[in-house]
């Protein structure tokens, strides 16, 4: 059975636009078909300052594969395409987060679905609200355009021109 899937992806290192661009075409191909992609946005660095701006973008996915299956992909598509874990928060040429699963809440040592960061984070609600506005979210029962009116982060979410 598919699942709707929503996806955070971000770089801030190479040249993050093309690395985003891999990044969907590798979803596209293992993961399951991409329903709905938000405009790119340039933002600030959320939690370790002292860094390059991220591009970030939102997709919905739609799925078969199991929540930890699922997660198994994303970490292959980020190794594939040359990300290190060096540091949390820290610089990387590709991030890809799980933000919601469906309507599922999961929380296992491994996996926690609605990803915990959600309403604090103005980059990732930006590009949700776009393409998602009116989904709930699971735990909160606010829908997305809900929670980005009452985020309190105030780092700049910028939408990113075609050619940029």
């Amino acid at each position: 059975m598919n699942k709707d899937v929503f996806l955070l992806l971000g770089s801030n290192q190479g040249r993050s636009s093309q690395i985003l661009g891999s990044a969907r075409e590798a979803i596209q191909s293992t993961i399951g078909k991409v329903d709905q992609a938000s405009s790119v946005y340039r933002t600030e660095a959320w939690g370790k300052k002292d860094q390059p701006d991220f591009f970030n973008q939102v997709l919905q996915v739609s799925t078969t594969l199991a929540p930890e299956e699922l997660l198994d992909s994303i970490n292959a598509i980020e190794k594939d395409l040359g990300r290190i874990r060096r540091e949390r928060w820290g610089p990387r040429l590709i991030d890809i987060d799980i933000l919601f699963y469906g309507n599922s809440v999961i929380d296992t040592p491994t996996l926690k679905i609605p990803h915990p960061g959600v309403p604090q984070r103005r980059f990732t609600l930006v590009p949700l609200a776009e393409i998602a506005p009116t989904f709930i979210h699971p735990v909160l029962a606010k829908e997305v355009r809900v929670l980005l009116e009452e985020c309190g982060d105030e780092l700049q979410v910028i939408r990113m021109t075609s050619d940029e």
